[in-house]
């Protein structure tokens, strides 16, 4: 028998009409992050001023509906923000956002928060800085703890 998900109108919008589609030619910085039992891919990629602003953001999402919307609102709650700002954007957040995630998607808001850090630290590495509090991103969210307190 199959599962019928409920979506919120929120989650529906951002599936049917993701904003910030797309990829940052040159982008300050990218970060790739899947998982594979349901096997999602999301890129992330941040344009970052020497002021530490993420000036744009954008993503391209293989996944389901859920994915989509998350990658989407990720990428409005981080543009405006500080680098420091954009990581504390958690997945928590993003659901929120979006109104809220049926449980066996609560995964794709940790997609998109693994994805936002991926990118925040490819941008560090490229700048020879450190950004506290940001850990080496994972190729898996399953590499997560955060994955099994959900």
């Amino acid at each position: 028998m199959s599962q019928v998900t409920e979506y919120s109108e929120k989650v529906m919008d951002h599936f049917m009409n993701p904003r910030n589609v797309g990829e940052i030619e040159d982008a300050d910085g990218v970060g790739t992050v899947g998982n594979a039992v349901c096997g999602d891919i999301m890129r992330m990629y941040l344009d970052i001023d020497e002021n530490g602003v993420i000036t744009d953001a954008k993503f391209k999402t293989f996944g389901c509906g859920a994915a989509v919307a998350t990658s989407s609102m990720a990428t409005e709650l981080v543009r405006g923000k500080t680098v420091q700002e954009a990581l504390q954007v958690t997945n928590k957040a993003v659901a929120e956002a979006l109104d809220g995630l049926p449980k066996v998607k609560i995964h794709c808001s940790l997609l998109a928060e693994q994805a936002i850090h991926a990118a925040l630290w490819d941008y560090a590495q490229k700048n020879g800085i450190v950004i506290e509090g940001l850990k080496p991103p994972v190729n898996d969210i399953e590499e997560t703890e955060e994955y099994y307190n959900m």
